[in-house]
Parts: C-alpha cells; sequence; structure tokens
C-alpha cells in the first residue's frame, strides 16, 4: 500500500522564516498542511483534518490504529451485555493533561456533550440513546438499536475533562459552522500522547509531548509544531529547504520535480476514497435533447456509459500512475469489499456503441455531466476526458465545472444528470456507509446522499439486515452482495481510488494511511 522515493537537491524558503522561526530540536517535528486545523474543541466540526490532528490530543475509548482496525484506548474491554447496551471497561490510571484523573464522569459528561442537539458531531454518533455510569471505571453505552459498527463510530468521539468543562463553562460544543464559540475553541484538556502548548490559529500550533500518557509511546518526539501553509509551491520549497519535516498533500503534478530533488522523500498510498459519478433515474434528464424519456433508467446504458470510459488512460495521463482503478464502491480496506468483485471491464466502444443500439439509443442523446473543480485530485481534467470518451459513441454530455459549493449545491437539490462524487465511509469505515447513503432508496433515515434516486429492492433488503447483523462473517457477506448487485445494476459508475501523497524530510519515518490521517504517536525522527 505504501512506497518510498528518495528525492534530491534542495530549494530555498526564507519567505517562512516568520512563520516557521525558532530552533528545533532532534526530536522537534515541524510540518504544514494546505489548511489550517478549526478549532481544539473536538465536538465542534466533522472536518476529517481537524479530527486527525486533535486525535494527538484527545483520545476515545478506541481507537483506529496503523492497519485501520479498532483496538483499545481509553476502554480496555467491552462486551455487549444486551442487543442494546454495550458495557466499556475503562483504562486506569489515565490522567489528563493537567493532571486530573480519568474517570467514568469523563466519559459520561462528553458523549452527552457529543450527541447533544446543538452539538456538530451528533450525526456521528447517530445509535446513542443514553450513556450511563456503573462505577468510577465502567460505562454502559445504551443504543437505540443493534448497531453492530459502534466502535467505528466511536473512533471520533473524543473525551474531555468533565471537571475542566464545568470549570471553564464548556460542557457544551462551540459551533464553528455558526460562529459559537467557547473555551475549548483555543485550550484543551485531552489525555492524548502530545498536549498543547499556543495556538495561533491561521498560523501556528504548538503541541509538546504528554510525559503522563498512559500508552508505551513508539515516537520519539518531544515536539509538533504545525503550520498552516495554502501555497504547494511555498510547502515543497519549505521542506527541501530543512524548514519543514513533514508536508500534506504533496501535489501529484510536483511529485516529478520533488523527485529530481534531494534531501526528502515522497509517501504515495491509494486513499480510502472512491471516486464515481452518480446518475439521475428519474423519469426525464435536466439536460438533454431527450423531453419525455431518460435513458440512464436503463441498465445497458449505463453500463454502455462505464465501457466507454478508458480508466487506464485516465490512470496514466491524468493521474500519472498513481491512482488505483475501481470496479466497486469501496476501496480494499473497507469490510465488506471483494477481491474477486472489482474487476474493472476493459473500455470497449464497439460494446458500448451495440448496448445502446440493443437499449434503442444507437444515435445516442445529450446528458449533462456535474464535476467539481477544485474538490478531487485532477477532478476537472477526468471530466473532460470521460466527455471526450462519450463522444465516441454518440453521447454528448454538457460538462459544468464548478466550484465544490455550488457543484453539491446542484447535486444534493436533485438538480443533476451524471454527477461527481467521492466517498470515503468515514468514519464508519464499512460499506454499510455506502449501501445507506448512496445506494438505499431515498427516505427519512437513508439515501441521504443519493440525490439520483437510484432504487433496488434487493440492495435495500440487504442494507436493512446489514443494519443490526451482529455476526461479523454473515454481515461482511451481506454488504459483499450488495456491491455485487449495484456493480451489476452499474447503480453507479465507479472510476478509482485517488492516491494519497506526502512528503517527509530524510530522517523522518512515519506510517501513511488510507483514510489520510498522519498518527504522529508512531513517527520517529532519526
Amino acid at each position: 500500500m505504501t512506497f518510498t522515493s528518495r528525492l534530491k537537491a534542495g530549494l530555498a524558503a526564507g519567505a517562512l522564516a516568520a512563520v516557521l522561526a525558532g530552533a528545533a530540536g532532534a526530536t522537534t517535528l515541524r510540518m504544514a498542511d494546505s489548511t489550517d486545523i478549526a478549532a481544539m474543541d473536538p465536538h465542534s466540526m466533522t472536518e476529517s483534518n481537524t479530527i486527525g490532528f486533535l486525535n494527538h490530543v484527545y483520545e476515545g475509548l478506541v481507537r483506529y490504529n496503523q492497519d485501520l482496525e479498532v483496538e483499545p484506548a481509553l476502554a480496555t474491554s467491552w462486551e455487549f451485555i444486551e442487543p442494546t447496551r454495550i458495557r466499556f471497561t475503562l483504562r486506569e490510571g489515565v490522567t489528563f493533561h493537567n493532571g486530573n484523573a480519568f474517570t467514568a464522569d469523563d466519559v459520561v459528561a462528553s458523549l452527552e456533550r457529543a450527541a447533544h442537539e446543538s452539538s456538530p458531531v451528533k450525526s456521528n454518533i447517530p445509535g446513542m440513546e443514553s450513556v450511563e455510569k456503573v462505577d468510577d471505571h465502567t460505562v454502559d453505552l445504551v443504543l437505540a438499536g443493534p448497531d453492530p459498527i459502534v466502535l467505528n463510530y466511536l473512533t471520533n468521539m473524543l473525551i474531555l475533562d468533565r471537571e475542566w468543562m464545568e470549570e471553564h463553562d464548556a460542557l457544551l460544543p462551540a459551533d464553528m459552522r455558526s460562529g459559537r464559540e467557547n473555551y475549548a475553541v483555543a485550550n484543551s484538556n485531552g489525555t492524548g500522547p502530545f498536549k498543547l502548548e499556543s495556538r495561533q490559529p491561521d498560523a501556528r500550533t504548538v503541541l509538546t509531548v504528554h510525559e503522563g500518557w498512559w500508552d508505551e509511546p513508539q515516537h520519539n518526539l518531544t515536539r509538533i509544531e504545525f503550520s498552516p501553509i495554502s501555497s504547494d509551491a511555498t510547502r515543497i520549497a519549505a521542506l527541501l529547504s530543512g524548514e519543514l519535516d513533514f508536508i500534506t498533500p504533496a501535489p501529484l503534478q510536483d511529485i516529478d520535480r520533488i523527485d529530481r530533488s534531494d534531501g526528502a522523500s515522497v509517501i504515495i498510498a491509494p486513499a480510502l476514497r472512491t471516486i464515481m459519478l452518480g446518475m439521475n433515474q428519474k423519469d426525464t434528464l435536466h439536460n438533454s435533447n431527450l423531453t419525455d424519456s431518460n435513458p440512464l433508467k436503463e441498465r445497458r446504458v449505463r453500463e454502455a456509459l462505464w465501457r466507454a470510459i478508458d480508466m487506464e488512460l485516465i490512470r496514466k495521463k491524468i493521474m500519472r500512475d498513481m491512482s488505483r482503478n475501481a470496479a466497486l464502491l469501496v476501496a480494499p480496506p473497507v469490510p465488506g469489499y471483494d477481491e474477486s468483485l472489482d474487476v474493472l471491464p476493459p473500455a470497449d466502444l464497439s460494446a458500448a456503441k451495440a448496448l445502446l443500439a440493443e437499449a434503442g439509443y444507437a444515435d445516442g442523446f445529450e446528458v449533462g455531466l456535474d464535476c467539481p473543480n477544485d474538490r478531487y485530485v485532477n477532478d476537472e481534467e477526468i471530466c473532460q476526458a470521460i466527455t471526450a470518451m462519450w463522444s465516441r459513441i454518440g453521447v454528448k454530455a454538457k460538462l459544468t465545472a464548478q466550484t465544490k459549493s455550488k457543484h453539491f449545491e446542484k447535486l444534493l437539490a436533485g438538480s443533476s444528470d451524471i454527477y461527481m462524487m467521492g466517498w470515503a465511509t468515514l468514519p464508519m469505515l464499512d460499506s454499510y456507509s455506502v449501501l445507506s447513503s448512496l445506494l438505499h432508496t431515498p427516505s427519512d433515515r437513508m439515501g441521504a446522499w443519493n440525490p439520483g434516486r437510484y432504487s433496488n429492492p434487493d440492495i435495500d433488503a440487504l442494507t436493512s439486515k446489514v443494519a443490526v447483523e451482529l455476526d461479523p462473517d454473515k454481515r461482511t457477506a451481506m454488504m459483499s452482495e450488495a456491491l455485487k448487485i449495484a456493480r451489476d445494476d452499474v447503480a453507479i459508475i465507479p472510476l478509482h481510488q485517488q492516491p494519497l501523497a506526502w512528503a517527509v524530510r530524510d530522517g523522518v519515518d512515519l506510517p501513511i494511511t488510507a483514510d489520510n490521517k498522519p498518527r504522529l504517536w508512531y513517527a520517529k525522527i532519526n
């Protein structure tokens, strides 16, 4: 899944001296991302980059390890004592950064805070009905119904100190979307491997090692200095001049240039996010020469569109050999993925034309294609290539490429014919995410990201069973079956998993994972 390519010769980045000033010791890791973290309050937003960074300061009852497997964190064990009641045994001897002891009271206060009706993250713990203290080191989580992936959700539910929240009037979370702030936005008190030293929004955030961390450190860091640097060229220059140790992302278009440099490494891996094309399944199209029919409702037409796309050409020419072509809607690390089903049909214009003719559209048709131009890796370029490929079978796609906010507003309003979107299954890390959100017939609780209104009763039935099945083998088999039905029906056209690219200075060793979250408690500087 990962590889490194050694790079040669450095570049100067004196313009960053003021931002990154300060002597760095051998165990200081200086990092930069293209955007800043939103806040220090872990319940104030669902933005993945922020949550990933805050996992260094705060911890949940469980966490994902570097293999993306759920493992104990602040809870040492758990069991379902009833189908809707899971009992957690808490880790003893854990202290917060201010020295307060970690107890069940902190878990109760934190989970109630996260699930509060005003919480921006309440959707990340959808099945919670209540949380009850049994004793100082035991809590019960009561669910509204059986939930086989409750642990996956809990990896994002980080625990704060109840006494600290009470002291600073922060028992309710901030909401960065509405401008509602509190003390926890700029301050923190977690149990994690690092603690907050200073926070300057849009400039610099500094963490120092938490010497009293309960876990045995696999890192050798004493300090993390984080700076948001939006300019790709500036981030790369700072890395190659030695002013930074780690940058994310490393733009694909710059990797060849970096590869001819010295003193750094590029780390590349396939991401969890699958890029795909959803399709309007309503009676008519929005942007077509056909006013009384919708060819996209015909499976053979959808297959023709799929067969006309040369994903190998896109992988080589547009993605620079760094993407992973997909025939399923989930990536290999996601439960429910079946390698035997992930077989991409070869591009075949003759077969595509024949399928269109069989469906009654030998002369093709016009259709709208909506894509973002600032959300996914090379998104607009991919859509331009697909437009050209479809024209060869007589399908004239009218491409609209626009900023992500306008793109998703149009998509979710159900005003697109064919639309690009990406799905990473987080925080579930489970195929149920795709089944319930993208493939299920839209209803009150299902199909929130199915604006094309695709509907298949077999997938709906399997999704309902998967939602409550606690036997992991049975559940995985049902998810794979549903994904096969979706593939065979061409419910959505999968394209690829786009690549992740990070860059590190020579001597920095850290794992890259498909969820694009750095876990610096595994990092070492040699």
